[in-house]
């Protein structure tokens, strides 16, 4: 057996073992995480549309609790025409809705927690983000384009490329916007991820491939907007909020 010969062995042994353990172990726990995540939004029983699509969230703690960004929670909602904050659970273009409220928020790291009334889901584990590595493979689960091919959860993977600050001081004073400020007065590290995001994807966990232990949070607005306000043609870099400040949010 020649050089050539055992080169393409070993290739073929590489391939076949990466295709059965790392993809299965993705299939499954894929199918452990997609039950936890629901669409944020708010519905109105007489406007048009009734319901509205924000972001997603993933159910935590006992099953009747959702984390999500802060910024997907609607704030306009007019208790005069019954606008409620809801969930959206279920798959294709008839969800269940369940009414929520919000129960903590923090501004600062674009979390919020809601309360689901009237139901409770398999809800995810929490994971350690002090133990991520640049590297490490991750996933994460959501609603890309929203609603508007109804409610099918799309699952994205890649590697945390980089643990970065929020915010990084400008070249020029005229390049830094109001957030940016704020965010250098009280700076603290998000993982990049190599993975696409898109505004839908707001508040979807990301998560270790293997364990499903949720690890961060994805923001595509916010922290884009710390980072990359200066760039004239923004980039296509996602970025997550580690997950110990939901955890403290929960507490």
């Amino acid at each position: 057996m020649n050089i050539f010969t055992n080169g393409r062995l070993l290739f073929a042994l590489v391939l076949v073992c990466y295709s059965t353990f790392s993809w299965a172990d993705l299939v499954t726990t894929i199918a452990k995480i997609k039950p936890s995540i629901v669409a944020v939004g708010s519905y109105h029983p007489t406007g048009s549309p009734r319901s509205v699509f924000s972001g997603t969230g993933f159910v935590v703690g006992d099953g009747s609790l959702v984390v999500t960004n802060y910024h997907v929670v609607p704030s306009d909602l007019n208790p005069a025409k019954r606008e409620q904050l809801v969930i959206f659970v279920g798959r294709g273009s008839k969800p269940k809705v369940y009414d929520a409220t919000v129960i903590a928020s923090d501004r600062i790291h674009d979390l919020a927690v809601l309360k689901i009334k009237g139901v409770k889901l398999t809800p995810l584990r929490l994971g350690n983000d002090n133990a991520v590595q640049e590297g490490q493979s991750v996933a994460f689960t959501g609603y890309p384009i929203g609603a508007v091919l109804g409610l099918y959860a799309a699952t994205h993977t890649g590697i945390i490329s980089a643990i970065t600050p929020i915010a990084t001081p400008q070249i020029s004073s005229t390049q830094l916007t109001p957030q940016m400020l704020k965010q250098l007065r009280k700076p603290y590290q998000v993982f990049q991820l190599d993975a696409t995001a898109y505004p839908g994807n707001s508040g979807s966990p990301v998560y270790d491939t293997e364990t499903g232990h949720v690890i961060g949070v994805i923001n595509k607005v916010f922290i884009q907007g710390s980072r990359e306000a200066a760039i004239s043609n923004p980039s296509g870099i996602s970025y997550a909020i580690p997950i110990r400040y939901a955890k403290a949010l929960l507490q």
